[in-house]
Order: C-alpha cells, then structure tokens, then sequence
C-alpha cells in the first residue's frame, strides 16, 4: 500500500466523520476554536486509533465486524438524527451544541468503525500500521475541524432549519452504510 493509496482512503474514511462535524458546527450559536480541535482531536484520534486496533485484532474476527459494524453506526447515528429533528420540534428552543466527552465519544466511535475493518484489512496485506494510521487521523483531523467551521457559517443562515438538515444528514449517513452494506455485503 503506497502513500497516495493510504491518503485516499484516509479521506474516503474521513467522510462520514466530516459529515457529522459539519452537523455539529451547524448547531453552534457561538463558534469558538474549542469546538474546532475538539471535534478534530475526536474524530481524528479515534480514527488513527481504530485502524491499529484493527491492525491487532487481526483477520480472524474479520467476518463478525464486518457483519455488525453497518448496523451499529446506522443505529447509532439514526438515533442521533431523530434526537435532533425531535429536538427542532420541541416547545422551547434549544440549541444542541452538545460538544460534551459523552456525545463525541459516541460519534467518534460510531464515524470511525470502518476505520477498525480497515485496520483488519492492513494486518492481511501486512501493510505498516503506525504511519498509516498516523496519516488517517492527521487527514480527519483537519477535515472534522474545517467541518465544523463551514457548518457553523452554513447553519448561522440557516437559523432554526439547521438541527433539522443535520438530524437527516445523520439519518442519511447511517441509511447509507447500512444500504451499502445490503446490497454489496460488505
């Protein structure tokens, strides 16, 4: 696995991660630079993580993540998006930029498990982990962080209709990996 290689696929495995961090960013009343390396540290950490994790664990549980990951992150993020189309129709308004160890923790791990059979897939071909890994966390760190930036300005126009379009991004983003994840088995 070359380096060009290596950079794709860090940015293909960035995606969903950036797409809950342009949520994020759109819920924002305040944008602050807290919000932009928190999301970066996150995202981008969990994501260099997964992959040596997976690097270790190796190809012989392979087939069981493979089977259940689709379906862990569609219902997590699923849930996620309900809880925030919900909370657009609520009696009171309130802002959902909940930025708390608890929230990011649960996206992180449920944008980076693609990232874990990644890591399965790089002990196989014995391709070397700790740069590898080091690249795709570096690339979704950036990219989270700009995420959130660029969803803040984007939601500010908005307004109220933000937590909306975010709830479905969600929604959508999970639908996505478990629909990839029927029709091509994988």
């Amino acid at each position: 696995m070359n380096i060009t290689e290596v950079i794709f696929m860090a940015f293909a495995l960035a995606m969903d991660a950036l797409a809950v961090s342009v949520c994020k960013g759109m819920t924002l009343k305040e944008f602050t630079v807290r919000h932009t390396l928190r999301t970066g540290l996150y995202f981008g950490g969990f994501q260099m993580l997964m992959p040596i994790v997976g690097f270790f664990i190796g190809s012989t549980f392979a087939g069981v993540i493979g089977t259940f990951a689709p379906w862990v992150v569609f219902a997590i993020l699923t849930a996620l998006g309900i809880n925030m189309l919900v909370g657009v129709f609520k009696e009171e308004k309130q802002h959902t930029d909940d930025f708390s160890h608890k929230t990011m923790l649960v996206l992180a791990i449920a944008t980076s498990i693609d990232a874990l059979a990644i890591g399965v897939s790089m002990s196989v071909m014995h391709a070397g982990i700790w740069v590898n890994a080091g690249i795709i966390g570096a690339i979704t760190f950036v990219v989270t962080a700009v995420g959130v930036y660029f969803g803040f300005r984007f939601g500010n126009k908005l307004g109220s209709k933000a937590e909306m379009i975010g709830g479905f991004i969600l929604i959508g983003v999970g639908l996505k990996v478990l629909i990839e994840h029927l029709v091509t088995g994988v």
